[in-house]
């Protein structure tokens, strides 16, 4: 029997994540300081399963306890169902090698996927690899959840499942989940095609799959052939229709890593919080804060701030209020900290937020501001702004978080002056 965790030890922002978590299928990931994923697994319900590794919380003797001594971080990516979770779980663990998994790692007693080097491959369910030209996919952690991937892929790719080949078309043809080579319904390199979108699908590349399918249908459209073009359409749609989760992932994870190189920061900055100060002829000054976490907003934790110590019309000052009053509490309640803090606003808004930081001994967490009018960005201890090209991606994520977080301090103004006009 585990060890029971004793719950005082679990770390409030840990508590407060599981807490957010979803109920629904999908692969979490525990990561350590820098981001970096020590543990991939697949669940039925992400909070639930989440939750249950923290029984071990404490244990220095256990593989998981020791996994969450190093965890500082819990992401998740939801799936439709807990199989497909299964396939994403495997590609990611694949890409990553978490440390933590090692234990899939050319384990034989796990089942894998194979593409046959046939002249008309088949997928199949296998249990080790061979040298026999095959490709192979996994470890996967469930052959009854795989089983039912499989089947989910055949209805996306169909390919042959009979061994061996027969002479006529069977069932799968006939509930289009085959495409008949055996009746030379389709020819070999329509066939090969079909594999190779199958293989993009496993790699976890969805874009080039669909950007694959779209070269067909337009081809397919441009030789009029509208019923093969409708066909790859709808395969389009329903592909597109489910989660995404790796490519997409992956996509944040440049921007970040491209962020911490233009802005000079010693990681990635998966977590960030941007603030603003809403002051219309200093009535109902008003501040707020926003939180995007992988390059995504956490609109849960967003936060507003009415002005309390500063009479005048002083966006410094509010600036340093709203800054302490948010990390004093942090501090206090012993939660996570960004990576990168953005204040909107030039160089005196910085030297605000800046001030209060160092203040609250936080001096070594970064902190930059966007100046509106040429979307400069501005860092501590550098005269010089810094500029990048308005296509820039690390300057649309920055515009895009100064953006939401004075749409959400101008929105709680106007709440609180409607407020005040309806009682005078």
């Amino acid at each position: 029997m585990p060890m029971a965790a004793r719950p005082g030890l679990i770390p409030v922002f840990l508590k407060e994540r599981i807490q957010g978590l979803p109920e629904n299928p999908g692969v979490y990931f525990f990561k350590d300081r820098q981001g970096k994923p020590l543990y991939i697994g697949k669940a039925r319900s992400i909070r639930k399963r989440v939750s249950s590794h923290f029984r071990f919380f404490g244990e220095s003797f256990s593989k998981e306890g020791k996994m969450l001594r190093e965890t500082r971080r819990i992401d998740f990516l939801e799936t439709p169902t807990e199989a497909e979770a299964l396939l994403l779980e495997a590609s990611l663990i694949k890409e990553h090698q978490p440390k933590f998994n090692q234990e899939l790692k050319d384990d034989k007693s796990y089942p894998f996927l194979k593409i046959t080097s046939e002249t008309y491959p088949r997928l199949v369910v296998v249990r080790g690899r061979k040298p026999d030209g095959s490709k192979y996919f996994g470890p996967y952690t469930s052959a009854h959840l795989l089983r039912r991937a499989v089947s989910m892929l055949r209805r996306f790719f169909p390919m042959r499942t009979c061994q061996p080949m027969p002479e006529k078309v069977c069932l799968m043809f006939h509930i289009h989940q085959c495409h008949g080579p055996c009746e030379k319904r389709i020819d070999r390199r329509a066939y090969l095609e079909i594999v190779k979108e199958l293989e993009l699908f496993l790699e976890g590349r969805r874009d080039a799959l669909i950007r694959n399918l779209a070269k067909r249908m337009k081809a397919c459209s441009e030789r009029r052939e509208y019923e093969k073009a409708k066909a790859l359409y709808d395969e389009i749609q329903a592909l597109s229709s489910v989660p995404q989760g790796l490519p997409g992932r992956l996509e944040a994870g440049k921007v970040l890593e491209a962020a911490r190189a233009a802005l000079g920061l010693s990681r990635p900055p998966f977590r960030i919080e941007a603030f603003d100060i809403s002051n219309i002829a200093g009535q109902e000054a008003v501040g707020s804060l926003v939180v995007f976490d992988g390059g995504k907003p956490v609109k849960s934790e967003y936060r507003r701030f009415r002005i309390k110590t500063v009479k005048a019309i002083d966006d410094y000052e509010m600036m340093r209020e709203v800054v302490r009053r948010r990390y004093t509490r942090l501090l206090s309640e012993k939660r996570e900290l960004p990576d990168l803090v953005v204040i909107d606003g030039g160089k005196g808004h910085l030297a605000a937020a800046k001030g209060e930081l160092d203040v609250l001994n936080l001096d070594d967490l970064p902190v930059i501001s966007i100046a509106k009018q040429h979307e400069i960005l501005f860092k501590p201890g550098r005269d010089a702004g810094i500029v990048l090209p308005q296509n820039s991606p690390v300057l649309q994520l920055i515009q895009h978080l100064r953006d939401e977080a004075h749409r959400f301090a101008i929105s709680y103004h106007r709440r609180l002056h409607r407020k005040e006009a309806f009682l005078k």
